[in-house]
């Protein structure tokens, strides 16, 4: 089964007719303003990080693996849930209330919350359950689970309904979204229907208090008499996501239970917390959202700075979302906390108060992803006093409470401001939303947004893009990746058909089969951000938040052509879940897989959990014996991998590879979720005494010094190294490989906030064999001055090679920059003098889950790297 194609819609897509179809023209963007002023300093607290600890060392990793769930079953469908619809999500057939009787975990007395005085996650369950006995406008869900198995709630606030008023609400709600051109006709539409507001709460695990101002919030909406709250619940629908990340807050740490940040994972959603709030986004279609966080003082309040995200109606946007930023700042402020006396200073707005620094580029983070299902003002809210970290450990808990009432107080100011601007805002915003699908739908250009049309718009506010035709996906590079991308569209409510007959577009011709993202759909947004290729912004503004390049179409290893020439006609047929890709040809001989693909890796290592004997040749294939055939085709089903015949390739067996990794969380996460059996490692681990004697391959990125280790641990990795292979990625890798002797290159890193996509050269290497033209960079490096004993495996592309990001050279020296890198190493291979052989990235192949069509790269480098190390030392004498 593909990951994602069990994933259901419970918005019925609007279908993509089995007729033919004539694609819109696309429009044009506008011509690029100059570059932006330079930035004002900025206190980036808690923004762009490249984790380079370990996942196997240090108390946050160790609390993370020892954390116990505390309900659940983390095993099964992360985005389900016990009450709601098929999915979890808000269902159409129940009304208001749902009394949902919540399990109530037992209690933690080490939960991090409580040192705080704020609710620990064990409170929260009894806590809902009372609301639900005293007031009918309170309704509790479970809408997911968490990594580490704990209950996500959703709590729904709005005044009673009845099963066919709520079938109502839905029915109006699937028009907005699905017949956008006749819901903007109906003048009755908004009058009728409740505009959802969306709190999200918690999804820092250690920015707690968005948690209990949610609570409050919640209390205050279901107990009070206030005519003004009736009014406001008879036309609004207020939705809580309690804890995005109750894993976090258990343990006091930013991440969830896979060790992640769930504010950078919308558009790859690999962790079920993430998974679960796409489902709500989706369902309940909030035209506003706020996003809880902190700390940074004076309370920050988006809207943004420069570059903005390109795949926005931005000028609806804009709009909406400054004068909810002004109405929660007025609120922040209205509460009479002062610098001298409590430590707070007044709110500020960056879009308003910075030059740069603090984007809404990237559609990585909620507020981010948020306005793709129809928010027209969406904000992260980042309270003032920081009670985290050294705070956390070092203040006296009086203190901590102190501050901690505040931002309490300051989270609920933000929630209540923003129900207020829904309230009063209340047809507009449905209108704005309705008018964001309606252009998605008719396939409008992009709009550029008109100067001044907030106070401060300006000519380095604009960012349009040009939407093509259509895009058209074919399984032409991998079958296997492009059903995965297919199943990832659908999964974020993007419509997708697969053409019934060949059809020409741009002067190719497609065949029966392919898939076809029509742009003339409401969220071609989302489509749009996720398949075209980007930009290189570099030229436009000098500090960036996070990362500034992303692309599924040339990350994922499917095959993704814009239509951008003549509109074609295409006869489609909508697309639920992609069509099955496994296939093992009839006959008796032995098989043979390609490993260019994710899941064709996991196919691999199935079968080598299995017990079958395996044998990996030089060009990237493992070779299936002809009594495994059985076997074969199981993995074949399950994963959608595709077998040939082998003929008569031969190679090196191939057996379990086990590796011992000094990686990153998002590493550790992939190199499992591959299949290879993996053991956490670090400097401190291999102090204390580690048993090489289980490792095949050790791979180092993070948290591990060679010069750090005392000379028994140094011994032991040396000997360890005379009969195992190693990868190595980043600074960390490369400081590793010096120290230990292994290739003999000089590492050079690029500007150290540099990140994107990249055009890349792959040479016939065991590990650069099968590369797609296109990788990810994040504080690039590449490697110079290579030894004879050095094989190039991949090399950044003499013209670029930024195809989409961020990166600029150092502005003091001119070094590190792109044009430095052209045409430089940036994967290599080689064997020391030991016979150990050495793999080396200066790319990202692994980044935060996401370029799925490089994960063969480190699967390959790790075959290779045990295959050829255990061939040399079964040869040496």
């Amino acid at each position: 089964m593909h990951m994602e194609a069990a994933v259901r819609l419970s918005i019925p897509l609007a279908s993509i007719a089995v007729s033919a179809v004539l694609l819109a023209p696309a429009g044009t963007a506008a011509a690029e303003p100059p570059a932006p002023p330079q930035p004002a300093v900025r206190d980036f607290g808690n923004g762009p990080e490249r984790h380079e600890e370990a996942a196997g060392g240090g108390e946050q990793a160790q609390a993370l693996r020892t954390a116990p769930p505390t309900t659940g079953d983390p095993s099964g469908d992360p985005s389900g849930g016990p009450s709601g619809g098929p999915s979890g999500g808000p269902s159409r057939d129940l009304g208001y209330p749902r009394r949902t009787s919540l399990p109530e975990p037992p209690g933690n007395p080490a939960d991090a919350s409580i040192k705080l005085g704020l609710v620990p996650y064990h409170g929260i369950a009894p806590k809902l359950n009372e609301l639900q006995r005293r007031s009918d406008r309170v309704s509790a869900e479970i809408i997911g689970r968490s990594a580490q198995g704990r209950d996500l709630y959703l709590v729904t606030v709005t005044a009673p309904e009845s099963r066919a008023e709520a079938r109502e609400q839905a029915r109006l709600r699937e028009r907005i979204a699905n017949d956008p051109a006749a819901a903007a006709r109906d003048r009755k539409l908004a009058a009728r229907y409740k505009a959802p507001l969306y709190v999200n709460a918690n999804i820092h695990g250690n920015e707690w208090e968005g948690t209990d101002a949610a609570l409050r919030t919640i209390e205050e909406l279901a107990t009070s008499a206030d005519p003004k709250v009736a009014a406001l619940l008879a036309r609004t629908r207020v939705y809580f996501n309690v804890t995005a990340n109750p894993d976090g807050r258990v343990n006091g740490v930013r991440s969830n239970g896979d060790g992640f940040d769930l504010n950078r994972d919308f558009v790859t959603a690999s962790q079920p917390e993430v998974r679960a709030m796409r489902r709500l986004m989706i369902d309940a279609q909030p035209v506003t959202m706020i996003d809880l966080h902190g700390y940074v003082n004076g309370t920050l309040i988006e809207p943004t700075t420069p570059p903005h995200g390109a795949n926005y109606e931005y000028d609806l946007f804009i709009r909406n979302a400054y004068a909810n930023g002004l109405g929660m700042e007025a609120a922040v402020n209205g509460l009479g906390y002062t610098a001298e006396e409590d430590g707070v200073h007044p709110a500020q707005i960056p879009f308003r108060d910075s030059a740069e620094g603090w984007d809404d580029w990237p559609p990585i983070f909620t507020p981010q992803y948020a306005p793709f299902h129809g928010a027209v003002a969406s904000h992260t809210v980042e309270i003032p006093l920081r009670v985290n970290n050294a705070d956390y450990a070092n203040l006296p808990v009086e203190e901590l409470r102190r501050r901690s009432a505040i931002n309490t107080d300051v989270a609920a100011a933000a929630i209540r401001a923003s129900y207020a601007f829904v309230q009063a805002r209340h047809d507009a915003l449905i209108a704005d939303q309705i008018e964001v699908f309606r252009r998605g739908a008719a396939g409008e250009p992009s709009r550029s947004v008109p100067l001044g049309i907030v106070p401060g718009f300006g000519p380095e506010d604009v960012y349009t893009t040009t939407f093509p035709h259509a895009y058209v996906i074919t399984g032409e590079r991998s079958a296997t990746a492009a059903a995965r991308l297919v199943d990832h569209l659908v999964a974020n409510d993007v419509r997708v058909g697969r053409a019934r007959h060949a059809f020409r577009a741009d002067g190719r011709t497609y065949p029966a089969g392919s898939y076809v993202v029509d742009m003339r759909q409401p969220k071609r947004g989302l489509a749009n951000v996720m398949l075209e290729p980007g930009a290189d912004i570099s030229p436009r503004v000098d500090a960036m938040y996070d990362i500034s390049g992303w692309s599924h179409a040339l990350l994922w290893g499917a095959t993704v052509e814009p239509v951008t020439g003549s509109a074609p006609r295409v006869v489609a047929e909508p697309v639920k879940a992609a069509v099955p890709t496994g296939a093992v040809p009839h006959g008796t001989g032995p098989l043979a897989l390609k490993v260019g693909d994710a899941k064709e890796v996991r196919a691999v290592n199935d079968l080598l959990a299995q017990g079958v004997a395996l044998t990996w040749t030089d060009d990237g294939r493992a070779i299936v014996p002809a009594s495994a055939r059985r076997a074969a085709g199981t993995v074949s089903d399950r994963y959608g991998v595709a077998f040939t015949p082998a003929g008569g390739a031969t190679g090196r067996p191939l057996a379990p590879v086990r590796l011992a990794a000094a990686v990153a969380a998002d590493e550790l996460f992939t190199l499992r979720e591959l299949g290879f059996p993996v053991t956490p490692v670090s400097t401190a681990v291999l102090n204390t005494g580690f048993d090489w004697s289980a490792t095949d391959v050790l791979v180092v990125s993070s948290g591990l010094s060679y010069t750090a280790l005392n000379p028994d641990a140094r011994a032991a990795l040396d000997a360890f190294l005379t009969t195992g292979g190693v990868i190595t990625r980043g600074g960390t890798g490369a400081a590793f490989n010096a120290a230990a002797g292994l290739l003999t290159v000089t590492a050079v890193a690029g500007r150290s906030d540099a990140n994107g996509v990249v055009r890349v050269a792959s040479s016939a290497g065991p590990v650069g064999a099968g590369s797609p033209e296109h990788s990810f960079v994040y504080s690039p490096r590449w490697f110079t001055g290579l030894g004879p004993e050095v094989r190039v495996e991949q090399s950044y592309a003499a013209d670029g090679p930024l195809v989409a990001g961020h990166w600029r050279a150092d502005p003091r020296t001119g070094a590190g920059g792109p044009e430095q890198a052209r045409g430089q190493a940036a994967v290599v291979s080689g064997r020391d003098e030991r016979g150990a052989a050495v793999v080396m990235f200066g790319t990202e192949p692994m980044f935060r889950n996401h370029p799925k069509g490089l994960f063969p790269q480190v699967a390959r480098a790790a075959y290779w790297t045990a295959t050829a190390t255990a061939a040399a030392a079964a040869a040496a004498p």
